[in-house]
């Protein structure tokens, strides 16, 4: 696969299509487990639930502001100085292994599915605001080779 020099509206609809779904099995998982009687009598796993919920439909929530303003970027509606002023992803809270380890697996594995699809998003963020600016290991090391040969006159 060939590697994106630039953001361009195509990969941002495709995220942000993942991000939505993404977005309502989060929410149907945590509106569901609020509810669930096997939860209720274990203090705990109800504070975990409630605890990794919240960080996890905020990094959703993050993702979602991100890809929007992109969105907004494509359409024309903010300029690019706008998207590097106010469009900063901001900063994951990882999740509590102790917290983590109370619930579900398939709670876990979705929790997990969310980290990834914000390390993701931060990447391009981070790729995005240097200018997708990147330099293979082989050319960094031939032009450091230059520069040693240029001092020596070879």
């Amino acid at each position: 696969m060939a590697k994106s020099v630039n953001l361009s509206r195509p990969i941002i609809e495709a995220l942000y299509t993942e991000a939505l779904v993404l977005a309502d099995e989060v929410r149907a998982v945590f509106a569901r487990g609020a509810h669930e009687p096997e939860i209720g009598g274990d203090t705990m796993a109800r504070l975990a639930l409630s605890t990794e919920g919240l960080k996890t439909t905020t990094r959703m929530m993050h993702v979602l502001a991100w890809l929007l303003n992109q969105r907004a970027y494509f359409s024309g509606e903010l300029n690019a100085e706008q998207v590097r002023k106010h469009g900063t992803l901001p900063t994951d809270r990882p999740s509590d292994p102790k917290a983590l380890a109370s619930l579900e697996p398939p709670t876990r594995e979705l929790i997990a599915e969310t980290e990834r699809l914000h390390e993701r998003i931060a990447r391009l963020d981070e790729a995005w605001r240097s200018g997708f600016e990147m330099t293979s290991p082989a050319r960094a090391y031939r032009s450091q080779l230059e520069r040693r040969f240029s001092e020596h006159n070879f």
